[in-house]
């Protein structure tokens, strides 16, 4: 007979357990992501600081459209969705310095890799429900874009690559506050190894344009994440920067998962 899956099912970390399936086949596999991204969905709601993230969040947003209207139609959107960058270098690393490192902390993680969860399950899970609540933020920024609608005359085509842009940027923000989680058992350093790596990332193509030359500036370039989302507002979408944007989720979600199995056979 197979072996009871578990998955914390209540909003909290160290929370109650439920099975949720047995070990093997796809069914099982999609069952048990459902459940932990159900459970951090209801963390994030239920959190003080998802809120006052989401306030600073279209707080900030508010702040720049009132500030920008004047200059009208298309142009409007274009530097809001430029800022989202700026402002998620703060909201991505509060969004996601409790998922892994807050379970270490009460020992949840440990009870979890206990059950025959697998660490890809756990990690999909987490990312996921994370995303989803990015994709709530932003939905509450459709506010500002039904404005210009109702008032304005915008280019929708940058609007809605514009947001591809955003929510990209967002999930690859996202995948390495996820990994700087699976580091530590502490929220502020998860937040800050998180805050300081898309720091480096977001400033690496002033970087490369005042201080660095030649091959060194091209690499340096490559990884810039401001160079490969500014051309998404313009309308313009290159598959070299949405598969760019998704080596960086890719990959963080591999590294993730292999810090968990780490910890499993510790």
């Amino acid at each position: 007979m197979g072996a009871k899956r578990f998955a914390a099912v209540d909003g909290q970390p160290g929370g109650g357990l439920r099975p949720v399936g047995d070990r093997g086949g796809s069914g099982s596999l999609i069952r048990n992501i459902y459940a932990i991204t159900e459970r951090e969905l209801k963390s994030y709601f239920a959190s003080p600081v998802a809120w006052i993230v989401t306030a600073f969040f279209i707080a900030m947003w508010g702040f720049l459209f009132a500030a920008i209207v004047a200059s009208g139609r298309e142009a409007v959107i274009r530097p809001l969705l430029n800022n989202f960058s700026v402002t998620f270098l703060l909201a991505g690393p509060l969004l996601t310095m409790r998922l892994i490192a807050e379970e270490a902390r009460t020992g949840t993680l440990e009870l979890l890799l206990t059950q025959p969860i697998r660490e890809v399950e756990l990690v999909l899970g987490k990312y996921i429900s994370s995303v989803v609540f990015l994709m709530f933020m932003l939905l509450m920024t459709g506010y500002f874009a039904t404005l210009l609608e109702m008032f304005g005359n915008p280019d929708e085509g940058p609007m809605l690559s514009g947001y591809l842009g955003v929510l990209l940027q967002g999930m690859a923000f996202l995948a390495i506050g996820l990994l700087a989680s699976a580091f530590t058992q502490n929220q502020i350093v998860a937040a800050v190894v998180t805050f300081v790596t898309l720091l480096i990332l977001w400033l690496s193509d002033s970087l490369a344009n005042t201080v660095l030359s030649g091959t060194a500036a091209d690499v340096v370039r490559y990884v810039s994440i401001t160079q490969r989302f500014n051309d998404m507002p313009r309308g313009i979408i290159d598959t070299k920067d949405v598969v760019f944007f998704l080596t960086i989720v890719v990959g963080c979600l591999f590294l993730t998962t292999q810090v968990l199995t780490a910890r499993r056979w510790r």
